[in-house]
């Protein structure tokens, strides 16, 4: 036998020591070691009321996606069909795009007759109808258009069924619903989605980073000899994270309000999809604080990050007045904010 052979190999973490030619392990039988010896951690297990809300707004979301599948493939026929009546209208699948497809199932081709079909708003684009709508529906599009129309009121019936369900499951949960709708962006499917995902019981996280972590919408931390390799995020739980993303999108969209400027602060130089995430982040740290502490978010607004660091401001703005050609004096003006200390 090889000196090699027999030189033992410490096991990371078990405070035993394991001969190098005695046969590995299988991953379970090392795990259950490990857990022998307390070096386990359980991991994050919700309460049966809200693992049954998650399986529910799990599915309503791959009906969403199946329906917003069908509503792409619709829009591929009637453009093969040399349709444009997405480029006119807003929603293909509203009241008047409804109304002009079941006119195409029943076999009418005449633009004008379909382009009168529309409703409200859109009869102001008739012209526009008219030309988009002249195109040549062959009987096996007009087949197709039957079953995917068929296909979505199937899916919107099954939403409203399991969107039902979710109401009535997360009455129990209405105030910590209330307190996440406390954020202006937050609206009743985005708090129950998150609750599914999270709970309520936020004693099970030692922190909001650690939470992040645990979602997966905090930067990595690949190191290796003291340089740091990648940032890149981990996988983390993909529906909290794919909701929180979308809030964060939201919240670009709004104005006057703090999230919104530090979407717009981190997007001019980091670009925006940096900052969807950062402020993705930003919403996960105040769900969870919120929750914590049961109280309602409190606006920070919009000058939050102005009147962090006021110093750097008015040398931003002096700067760019004296490359315009002005000489600048600055006057405090009483009862203004005293400059910050410059980051």
């Amino acid at each position: 036998m090889r000196l090699s052979d027999a030189r033992p190999v410490r096991r990371e973490g078990v405070g035993k020591v394991l001969k190098s030619n005695s046969p590995a392990p299988y991953p379970t039988e090392w795990l259950a070691d490990l857990l022998r010896h307390g070096l386990l951690k359980a991991s994050f297990l919700p309460p049966a009321p809200i693992r049954e809300l998650r399986d529910l707004s799990r599915h309503r979301r791959t009906l969403v996606r199946q329906r917003a599948d069908e509503a792409n493939r619709l829009q591929k026929v009637l453009e093969t069909a040399n349709i444009k009546l997405a480029s006119v209208a807003t929603n293909v699948l509203g009241a008047s795009g409804r109304a002009m497809l079941e006119a195409v199932l029943g076999g009418e081709q005449d633009a004008e007759t379909l382009a009168d079909l529309a409703r409200g708003r859109l009869r102001a684009k008739l012209p526009q109808l008219r030309r988009a709508l002249e195109g040549r529906v062959q009987p096996h599009q007009r087949f197709l258009i039957g079953q995917i129309l068929a296909h979505i009121d199937y899916l919107e019936t099954a939403l409203a069924h399991v969107q039902q369900e979710i109401d009535e499951r997360w009455r129990p949960l209405e105030e910590a619903v209330t307190l996440l709708q406390s954020l202006p962006i937050m609206g009743d499917v985005a708090a129950a989605t998150i609750l599914a995902e999270i709970g309520t019981d936020m004693s099970r996280f030692p922190s909001a980073k650690h939470l992040a972590s645990w979602a997966g919408i905090c930067p990595g931390n690949k190191q290796s000899g003291g340089k740091r390799l990648s940032g890149k995020t981990a996988k983390g739980n993909p529906y909290l994270r794919q909701a929180l993303c979308e809030l964060a999108w939201a919240a670009a969209h709004t104005k006057n309000n703090y999230l919104a400027a530090q979407y717009h602060r981190l997007a001019r130089r980091r670009g925006k999809y940096r900052a969807i995430l950062a402020v993705a982040h930003s919403i996960l740290v105040i769900i969870y604080h919120v929750l914590k502490s049961k109280t309602p978010y409190r606006e920070l607004g919009a000058d939050y990050f102005e009147q962090l660091d006021t110093a750097r401001l008015q040398r931003r703005a002096v700067q760019q007045l004296e490359h315009l050609g002005f000489t600048v004096a600055l006057t405090p003006k009483e009862g203004a904010y005293a400059p910050g200390p410059a980051v």
